[in-house]
């Protein structure tokens, strides 16, 4: 039967500034502003407005221009405030663009930067003594001009509750799949991501830049391993059997999980099976012992820790807010 959030759409503003890249935009209007229909759902979970503080702004390096955008007073109406990256980031934002984020925030709506959009938002004050992420490429000008900010320059996104930063421009998939799953819970958020043919879920602790040199052998890729370990997260896998199964030593299968995911094995293996554990949460599975089981968790009390550690919530909480009994979660933003 289709669903539909018990109060109105969460409302969400993008703030489309003079050099704005157009990526950015597209990622916050794709992931916010299109129809679901992959979720069956009975009205949209997000309302999305651009806005500008110019009647026209033309984009990164005049690819084209936009016009008739509302002005930034459309930012006292939003719930989340987005503000996507552009290349000129030592020129200072104007006064207008930054006074229209500090409200935003000061009145408690979720603030949002795409990858050098963390600029503005440090401008903004909003930054000061806080963790904040950028694009790997500018993270010494960032420091040099903005040295109260605690950068982590070598992660994909930051999450700090009310603020909240992605690094790169693909980076903003992963933050905004991470808003969906804050949100709306992991089922939801899986669907949107396969509708995106995307990865559902890669942590925000992992690197920004992967190197990835040419393969010794043809074929090094662990997709095969991945999806193979997918279907037995419920078994005693380890990283040793991870490793006999792709038939390598394993240092080596720790190699290439740094060098293709940018994270270890071990973390990849917890981290899939506590999106296992989420899913089964939000089909209805109230005994957490099961939970625990068929996640690959093994007992309650480690899955209520990495349930906690993970999303922040404990199963209780994250039942109360993304099962079954309670459809659908309000669109009111992940408890901010």
């Amino acid at each position: 039967m289709p669903q539909r959030s018990s109060q109105a759409p969460h409302r969400v503003t993008v703030i489309v500034d003079a050099g704005t890249n157009p990526f950015e935009v597209g990622v916050a209007t794709e992931l916010f502003g299109l129809p679901r229909p992959e979720l069956d759902l009975t009205g949209p979970l997000y309302d999305v407005t651009l806005c500008s503080p110019a009647p026209e702004v033309r984009m990164n390096h005049g690819f084209f221009s936009m016009s008739g955008l509302p002005g930034l007073e459309a930012v006292d109406g939003a719930e989340t405030l987005i503000v996507p990256g552009r290349p000129d980031n030592v020129v200072p934002r104007g006064p207008d663009v930054l006074a229209a984020i500090r409200r935003t925030h000061a009145r408690g709506a979720r603030v949002v930067s795409f990858c050098t959009g963390s600029f503005a938002l440090a401008e903004a004050g909003l930054l000061d003594g806080r963790r904040a992420t950028t694009h790997w490429m500018w993270a010494d000008a960032f420091r040099e001009l903005h040295p109260k900010v605690l950068l982590e320059p070598d992660v994909l996104f930051v999450d700090e509750g009310d603020v909240l930063t992605a690094a790169g421009s693909a980076a903003a998939l992963d933050l905004g799949l991470h808003i969906w799953r804050s949100d709306h819970g992991a089922e939801l958020a899986n669907a949107v991501s396969r509708r995106l043919v995307f990865a559902a879920h890669r942590d925000g602790g992992q690197r920004q830049f992967v190197e990835r040199p040419v393969p010794d052998v043809p074929d090094e890729s662990l997709g095969p391993l991945l999806a193979w370990a997918q279907e037995r997260l419920g078994e005693p896998l380890t990283v040793a059997a991870l490793a006999a199964r792709a038939a390598v030593s394993p240092a080596t299968l720790h190699r290439r999980f740094r060098t293709q995911l940018g994270t270890t094995p071990l973390a990849w293996l917890t981290g899939e099976r506590v999106a296992l554990a989420c899913r089964l949460i939000e089909r209805g599975e109230e005994r957490l012992d099961v939970v625990a089981a068929r996640s690959g968790l093994g007992t309650a009390a480690n899955l209520r820790a990495r349930l906690r550690r993970g999303t922040g919530l404990s199963p209780s909480d994250y039942r109360r807010r993304f099962g079954p009994a309670g459809g659908v979660p309000s669109s009111g933003g992940a408890g901010r």
